[in-house]
């Protein structure tokens, strides 16, 4: 599905990318990516949603958007080249609150498990949080009392290791049921292999203009999705399950 942007709200003053607030056509509210976040971002956020959603993790709700040539002249900014008209990832605007220490415990321990292993999964390390706070990109949906999982723009790090995670990720307390049990290496190779079943259509479902840097689409986006389809396959491999 597609929503079509038709109000251009406010922009967010957090995050690296700062997504614009928006309402969608269906009447929501989204955080809307563009073309200032990166054409790799919006690829990294829409494949790892996906991936995501396979696996069963809480992703926050997310579409492509639309945004039209007309909306732009008429929204009252100086800063919508950052926005831009075209595709765009939107993930929508929840009643929620950053998740923080104190809540880890609300949190389920499988689905804490679910979380770190993805993560491990897609080398996203951006998922910090500890006693001094950090930047989670992790929601407690007060609406439906909950997890919410948001912000992939840099996942598929292929130079990541377990100095990003170890004692950083904010579910890092998992690792010992993660990685030192055999049983539990198992049950996730085969969620991830069923997720992986996927990968051809979740790669097609990619907009074709996210897959350039340019207008003309002759100068090809940093994301090759051969080499990434099967990088993401060495959950099959023992040292994926050791980490280093």
């Amino acid at each position: 599905m597609t929503v079509e942007i038709v109000e251009i709200i406010d922009r967010s003053t957090q995050g690296m990318t700062r997504p614009f607030i928006c309402r969608g056509d269906d009447g929501a509210v989204y955080f809307v990516k563009g073309r200032g976040a990166g054409r790799r971002s919006l690829i990294c956020e829409w494949i790892a949603g996906q991936l995501g959603q396979r696996l069963g993790l809480p992703i926050a709700p997310f579409e492509i958007a639309e945004i039209s040539t007309a909306l732009l002249a008429i929204a009252p900014r100086n800063d919508l080249a950052d926005l831009g008209a075209g595709k765009a990832f939107a993930s929508r605007k929840l009643e929620a609150t950053e998740l923080n220490v104190s809540q880890i415990p609300m949190v389920p321990a499988q689905e804490q498990r679910d979380v770190l292993a993805f993560d491990w999964w897609i080398c996203n390390s951006d998922r910090t949080l500890g006693d001094r706070g950090g930047n989670p990109n992790l929601l407690w949906d007060v609406v439906n009392d909950k997890l919410a999982v948001i912000d992939h723009n840099q996942a598929f790090d292929l130079q990541c290791s377990a100095r990003d995670f170890e004692g950083i990720h904010a579910f890092w307390g998992q690792a010992p049921m993660l990685f030192q049990d055999w049983v539990t290496e198992q049950i996730y190779a085969e969620r991830f292999e069923q997720a992986m079943l996927d990968w051809e259509s979740i790669c097609d479902s990619v907009p074709s203009e996210w897959r350039f840097l340019d207008d003309e689409q002759t100068v090809p986006t940093n994301f090759d999705f051969q080499a990434i389809g099967q990088w993401l396959m060495r959950y099959r491999t023992d040292d994926f399950w050791v980490p280093r």
